[in-house]
Formats: C-alpha cells, structure tokens, sequence
C-alpha cells in the first residue's frame, strides 16, 4: 500500500510540487528516505522517529520507503519533516488517506513532536492554492501563508494537534493573515541642512525609480539624505508586497507572519562577498539585489566594493532580474530595485579642497573614482555632485519641504506613471523602454533641439541619451504636465553634465 501527500521544493521564487509517497512492504525493519534529499532531508527519519515515539507511535516492524517525487529534482530542507510524518500516519492507517492527499505540508519536527517554522511558507500557500489542497504548517507561520486567502492553511504547535485535526477529534481552526504593517518613518528630509539641489534630485529618482550616485567630500550629507529617501517612497502596492514578501519569505525575514507595505532598504557594508550581493552560496538563495526587490539598494563607498561584485550589479539593474547559476543549482530571482550609490571623489576625499587635499591630486580622483566602470556609471539616471555643508548653515533652522510633502508629490507622479503603463507590464520611467519610451517622453521640438545638441557635445551614449529622455519624462510628471518640454530636458541633463571626474 502505498499513501500519498504533498510538499514542495524551492527553485528561486518558484514553490515546485512533491508528492511524498510512503511504502510499507514486508522485510526486515528499515527506514530509507529516497528521491535525490539533501544531508537535512535524510535526517529527518531520526527527527520523525523521535516525534512518532512521543506520540506513544512506533514505526512498523517493516520495511518502510519514502520517495519524493519528482526524483530528479533535489529536496533540500528540513521543512520535509512534516510531510513524511503525514504520509507515514497516512499509510499505517492512523489518518484518513484521502486528507493526506488533499493536503501540502512543510515544516520541521523537533524530537518532543513540536512544530518549528520554517521558511517559505508563503510560496507554498501559493502552489498549494494553484494544487487545490489544503496547507498544513507549523502554527508560526501559518500567519504568513494564510495571506494567499485563496486556500485554508492549518497552523499547529504538535504533530500531535495535526494527528487530531485530520481525525475529527479535534478540528483546528484556519489560521488569520498577520497584519499589515505600513511605512513608519522617522527621518525627515527637513533634517538635512543646505543640498536643495541634492534634495531635488532625490524626489525625481524616488517619484522615477530612477538610479542615483552621490559624489561628495566626507560629511556632506550624501548617507544622511540615502537615509531618508525611504521617507518618500510610495507604500508598496498590494502586488507589489507580495512579490516582496515571496522573497523575504524564502530569506526567512518576515517578522511575525505580517507583511509589511515599506519599500525594502538594504545597505550592505562594502566588505560583501559577490554572493551575499548578487545570490548564492548553499542552495542558490537570494542576495541583496533580489532583498531590495520593489525598495532601495544603497551602496555606501561605492569605489570600496570589489570590481568584480560591482560589475556583476550591470545585468540586474538593466535587466530587473539575476540568474544565480551554479554548477548544481539555477534560480531566478527579481531584482528591480533602485540602486543608490554613494562615493568620496577620491581616497583622502577632498579632492575639491585645494587647502586640505593630498599632493596626488587630481591623479587620486581618477583612479578612486577610475575603480567604478564605464558601463556601470552610465547605468546611473542622476549622477550629482553634493557639497560640503557650510558652518553657518548648520545653525539655520530647518528648511524646505518636509518628507510627508515631497512623498505627496512623489506619490502623484508615480499615480500619473501607473495610469500611463497600465497594461504594459510597467510600472514606473525608469522601466519605460522602446516604443513606449518614444510614444511618452519624446520631447518637443526645442527640448528635441537641445536634446541632441547635448548628446553630440557631451557624447552621450544610446543608453545615456535614452535615461536623459526617462528623467526628463518623470520631472515633467512632478510638475503636472502631459508633454516634455525644453525646461524637463534641461534639467534632467544638468544631472549628467557634473565634473570631469565623473564622465
């Protein structure tokens, strides 16, 4: 007799069926798990043989074969725990085989016969809605996955509770979705003194999606405002938050089964390997690009991060999405994000400062600033020189628009962008390529003039040209207006035209 049950295996985002199938056969006592498992997955006989004999449950005194099919896909986990404990009890009998095969399960046993989370629970909810089954879990994290709403989910603190659940003695109620928790900001762009022009470019990358590199002397302010551009990002859409929350899922990053409508903000520290930036590692999981999916990715001291991460950030940020390919491991993962990145204009960092600079100026510029690659600045819609903040500016009671006043306008901007892309599979001008790109920012003819003056003095590339066109198409929408005209134009290339340094 053979009793089935389901689970799933993670390829990136995507939650792919198992079928769990338990064999009892005459023979001397084994118990062998078969089906391509990792280390984790083998263990778990010791783990639900541990959990069965706290139930007072002993295994048969036969041979006992679990496969995981597909046994071509590599099982990797020890969310496989539950789902061998299902189909065993299912096969000796002890709950009813038809709920076993109507049910998708994952999580891990500990050996008292307690439920432990695991992640992943909301892309299983998901397949488990798309397989019509029902999903049992561990009770923490039925909250996460019982945000798909379109299938009920059973959170339980015992194999136990299951057991009594499946066998009607004791029905477990379907779990409620965590709450929604919206973005809470307590940075204000009002507290940056001075940089209104750094302020400025700020809410058209925010009101765009646009990258953005900050280039300044040390204590300019450049992480102070990066800090702060959370403040005036729109919340999360609820499509959006769920393609995020997939993610942090998967990562193991969401906090008690809520989800949260803030956009991500991920800064990793300059010492990051290429994994833990792009994705990899043991089982191919997801990196910062992929954490930063919908939000910010900041890059503090951009020149310090090694080249061959940094040229590996090329293809996510044109593409929206990275391919982490090992020898035995392919995932996809989305990787849109914004990519703001943040620099000194050389090692000691006053290059500007002819009274504090060092004696290899203006060499030292070129080759701090050199370590950045050509094709990767050009990747950048806004590139800005910020300042030092004058002393007596610090004094100065705080000016200028609030974060609540910019994010308003922030927020009608990317309005505008929405009803515009409906349909297209786009979401905001930073995304806006090829025919739509033309159809939407060309510019009038005087900003066409002076568009193509620029790109003939400046030598801007196809790409360069196309992202001056995109900026100017968000500028155009904070001020309200249908078409591109001369002014968005010449604003957007102000951004492009900065110092030497950074051409």
């Amino acid at each position: 007799m053979v009793a089935r049950t389901f689970s799933v295996a993670f390829e990136g985002v995507e939650a792919r069926r198992v079928e769990v199938q338990c064999a009892i056969a005459p023979g001397l006592p084994s118990f062998t798990i078969v089906g391509l498992p990792d280390k984790a997955v083998t263990e778990a006989r010791e783990r639900v043989r541990a959990a069965l004999a706290s139930m007072q449950i002993a295994l048969p005194s036969k041979k006992l074969v679990i496969n995981l099919s597909p046994a071509d896909l590599p099982k990797a986990g020890s969310h496989f725990d539950l789902p061998i404990a299902l189909a065993i009890l299912a096969a000796t009998g002890l709950i009813p085989e038809e709920q076993a095969e109507k049910t998708l399960s994952l999580g891990e046993l500990a050996l008292d016969g307690s439920l432990v989370a695991v992640n992943g629970a909301l892309p299983a909810a998901l397949k488990a809605a798309e397989l019509d089954c029902v999903l049992a879990c561990p009770e923490g994290c039925s909250a996460e996955a019982a945000w798909v709403g379109a299938t009920p989910v059973y959170g339980a603190k015992t194999l136990a509770h299951l057991l009594r659940h499946f066998t009607g003695d004791r029905p477990l109620h379907a779990a409620e979705p965590g709450e929604v928790s919206m973005p809470e900001h307590r940075k204000d762009m009002r507290d940056v003194k001075g940089q209104e022009k750094a302020k400025r470019a700020m809410e058209i990358a925010a009101a765009g999606a646009h990258h953005l590199f900050l280039v300044g002397t040390p204590g300019s302010g450049k992480s102070m405002l990066a800090a702060r551009l959370p403040s005036i990002l729109p919340p999360l859409s609820a499509q959006e938050a769920l393609e995020t929350s997939i993610i942090h899922s998967l990562a193991g990053l969401l906090s008690e089964g809520g989800i949260s409508r803030a956009r991500p903000f991920r800064e990793p520290h300059h010492t990051a390997s290429m994994a833990a930036i792009v994705g990899g590692g043991r089982g191919a999981q997801p990196g910062e690009i992929s954490l930063a999916h919908n939000g910010v990715l900041f890059l503090d001291e951009l020149p310090e991060f090694p080249r061959a991460v940094l040229e590996t950030l090329r293809q996510p940020v044109e593409n929206g999405e990275v391919m982490v390919a090992r020898a035995n491991a392919h995932m996809r993962y989305p990787a849109r994000f914004m990519l703001v990145a943040a620099a000194n204009p050389c090692k000691c960092g006053y290059l500007p400062d002819p009274a504090r600079a060092c004696a290899k100026v203006p060499l030292c510029g070129e080759d701090y600033l050199g370590r950045i690659s050509g094709p990767l600045m050009d990747r950048f819609d806004l590139r800005l020189e910020v300042p030092p903040v004058q002393f007596m500016d610090l004094d100065l009671p705080p000016s200028g628009d609030s974060s609540a006043v910019i994010a308003a306008r922030v927020a009608e901007a990317r309005r505008l962008q929405t009803v515009r892309l409906e349909g297209t599979g786009m979401r905001t001008n930073a995304e806006i390529e090829g025919k739509m790109l033309e159809e939407t920012a060309t510019p009038d003819a005087e900003g066409r003039t002076l568009l193509t003056m620029a790109a003939e003095k400046l030598g801007l590339t196809a790409r360069g040209y196309h992202r001056v066109m995109r900026v100017a198409r968000t500028i155009a929408d904070l001020a309200g207006e249908t078409n591109v005209r001369r002014p968005h134009v010449a604003e957007a290339l102000s951004y492009r035209v900065v110092s030497n340094t950074l051409n």
